[in-house]
């Protein structure tokens, strides 16, 4: 008996289910209509219908594979229903003679009408139809639906239902009463409206959608005031550095990054943590802002850290600090994975001991052995594709403590992001960061041109690679993977380099890929960025921090095969100089209909926002989050495209409920998140 309680226990737990009111919350998918009996005669292709029958014939049969065989008829016609996968009881209760309600999708086969793998059940005498439709409820191996279904009747009888919205809200908002909601989705009545219940417009579902989103706003904003509640180190606007940058630059900033710098420069000089998110679209100007951030700290006697996730990213940050920051003597690191012993230990004592202001790495900032004088400033960039963890690591790196103070004084954090949140997004999964958005592009930036060119035109791509980069301006080859896959049967890195390189003996080719030393992959980018290599073959590692003003062109390899955030960002690899740049989008043939319509995306738009908004529709929040999702539930129920009036209300109602019904509020929290109501800690 325990061991059969231990294994509910661990299939519920593998569905998140640990307490009653996670039963009471695991709602259905869909609903089957059990209500009434189709006569076979009348049923519909591709339709889920139920039938009542006799059992005419069982039989197994072992071409094309073995199955069990079952004919049954009423006084309409005769049905087959097949079973791939059976046991002998069932091959037992199903003899001839047995009557039997079957429910599932008809289709047309060899003998007539069949069903594959109905669900049924043998009637023992006079049995009534259901009065209502069947939920079907997400479930795991070896939990069927029937127990599923009684466990969560027995949850909804012992749970109080009360509600946890007051009832002015609820009313100004004209939802439903929480319990009459969930009651309503569990035990449908026979009136029930099946299409609105199906497609999650029902009254009811509206309501399990709004307290979704409602507790996912309560969470973010709670924990965004514990962390204006923290202490951090005032950075107060000195001028003295960052004066003398904006100076020495060789152009002004623009409005959108003056607006930008404003308010993270508000955020700097308070004596509370920043926790801003600073986001534009590829080539608009971010690492500026986040140069004047780092200057910020030191001329307040403090260090600034700037974390990359690639070695390529973190080396083209340290570049450019490096020519902004050179006449203003300050003293700058570089720490990666791969650098030498020697090289590092020097970098790692000027953090330790003070006398670098500003250091620029990879992952290697956050391991034990680095430790900062007075971190008050941390930056992450590409900061989706970083976890929680990896964020805390860099914040906790600057746990020392200020002057006299007897708490713990906490780094301001500034994470960057060229890939573009939606609004909706920003609004849910971001509404614990204070957002600035550089939406307008450097004057003289040209626009990319986009072209789509079939794989089966690939020599006229190939001639036209040869004559830019005889014509003195270099590109970029882009490929999908490193090695052969015999799956995808794509092409590679290595071969197309190889193929290049032999059809262009008079130029320079270099590859550039994941799985090469650093210093290998360091060497070749120097040489690409000073202009001795015209063409660069390459994987994604290109993706994000490449800046060579002088790359006109790119092909994509087997662009089909690339999500629209990624060509995206490849894209941005180009146009960076005056010149007018083509990115050239390499498709196989046929193409699937998802692939189709990303490819007409990127072709139509050059909007980074337009662009992330279809990614999302296509992929859906917890692909697009990336590593972000670790520290945010995702929604189960609320969809934010079809839901944003929601969304908007949840926001304004989270306000409120902290601010004048606190108790109501933890109340909410409690329902929906349980033991993760303190989820969110980066």
């Amino acid at each position: 008996m325990g061991t059969e309680r231990d294994t509910l226990k661990a299939q519920l737990e593998k569905l998140g289910i640990h307490r009653d009111l996670d039963l009471v919350l695991h709602l259905p998918l869909r609903y089957e209509d059990e209500t009434r009996v189709v006569p076979i005669a009348q049923l519909q292709p591709g339709v889920p219908a139920q039938v009542e029958g006799t059992v005419l014939g069982s039989d197994i049969v072992y071409r094309p594979r073995r199955q069990l065989s079952v004919r049954i008829g009423d006084a309409s016609g005769e049905l087959h229903l097949r079973f791939f996968n059976f046991y002998p009881s069932q091959q037992k209760a199903l003899a001839p003679g047995a009557r039997v309600r079957a429910f599932g999708e008809t289709r047309g086969g060899l003998v007539g009408g069949e069903m594959i793998h109905p669900r049924f059940h043998v009637l023992r005498g006079e049995e009534p139809l259901p009065s209502a439709l069947t939920p079907i409820y997400p479930t795991t191996a070896g939990l069927a639906q029937p127990a599923l279904r009684r466990r969560i009747a027995e949850a909804l009888e012992r749970s109080a239902l009360e509600e946890t919205l007051p009832e002015a809200l609820r009313a100004r908002l004209g939802l439903e009463g929480f319990a009459e909601s969930v009651t309503a989705l569990h035990r449908p009545g026979p009136s029930a409206d099946e299409r609105a219940l199906g497609a999650r417009t029902h009254p009811a579902w509206r309501r399990i959608k709004f307290d979704e989103l409602l507790a996912q706003q309560l969470s973010m904003r709670t924990h965004y005031r514990e962390r204006k509640a923290k202490r951090a180190a005032a950075l107060p606007a000195e001028g003295r550095l960052v004066g003398a940058m904006l100076e020495r630059l060789p152009f002004e900033l623009t409005r959108a990054q003056v607006r930008a710098w404003s308010e993270i420069g508000a955020d700097l000089a308070q004596p509370h943590p920043m926790h801003r998110l600073l986001q534009g679209d590829v080539g608009s100007g971010k690492t500026i802002v986040a140069a004047l951030a780092c200057l910020r700290a030191v001329e307040n006697g403090a260090q600034a850290a700037v974390m990359a996730p690639t070695e390529i990213l973190a080396e083209q940050h340290y570049r450019k600090f490096g020519e902004w920051l050179a006449p203003l003597d300050v003293a700058l690191a570089w720490l990666t994975g791969g650098q030498p012993r020697k090289e590092r230990r020097a970098a790692l004592e000027g953090i330790a001991s003070g006398a670098t202001g500003i250091v620029v790495g990879t992952h290697a900032l956050i391991q034990d052995e680095v430790e900062f004088s007075s971190l008050a400033l941390a930056i992450v960039d590409e900061q989706h594709r970083f976890g929680v963890e990896q964020r805390l690591a860099l914040r906790g790196k600057g746990a020392g403590r200020g002057k006299g103070a007897s708490r713990r004084v906490e780094p301001h954090l500034l994470m960057m992001s060229a890939t573009p949140i939606p609004r909706t997004l920003s609004m849910s999964y971001y509404a614990d960061l204070d957002v600035s958005v550089i939406d307008e592009m450097p004057p003289g930036r040209q626009p990319v041109v986009t072209k789509l060119v079939a794989d089966s035109r690939r020599d006229e791509v190939v001639r036209r690679i040869h004559d830019s980069c005889l014509a003195g301006y270099q590109a970029y080859w882009v490929c999908p993977l490193i090695e052969e896959s015999e799956a995808l049967q794509l092409k590679t890195a290595l071969e197309t380099h190889a193929a290049l390189a032999a059809e262009f003996p008079e130029l320079r080719v270099g590859l550039v890929h994941g799985r090469m030393a650093p210093e290998e992959k360091a060497g070749v980018m120097s040489a690409f960025a000073a202009g001795a290599v015209q063409l660069l073959v390459a994987t994604t590692v290109i993706e994000v921090g490449v800046d060579v003003p002088n790359a006109a062109l790119m092909v994509i390899e087997h662009a089909e095969r690339f999500g629209l955030a990624q060509l995206h960002q490849l894209r941005g690899r180009v146009g960076r100089g005056a010149e007018e740049s083509v990115c050239i989008l390499l498709y196989q043939n046929p193409l699937g209909e998802a692939a189709r319509r990303r490819l007409r995306v990127i072709y139509e738009s050059s909007d980074g926002f337009e662009i992330a908004r279809e990614d999302l529709r296509a992929r859906g929040p917890g692909e697009y989050l990336g590593a972000r999702q670790s520290g945010a539930p995702l929604l189960r129920f609320a969809d934010l495209e079809q839901d944003q009036d929601l969304l908007e209300a949840a926001r304004d109602a989270a306000e409120r409920m902290l601010r004048e019904f606190p108790g109501e509020a933890r109340r909410h929290l409690e329902r929906w998140l349980g033991a993760r109501s303190d989820f969110l800690k980066a």
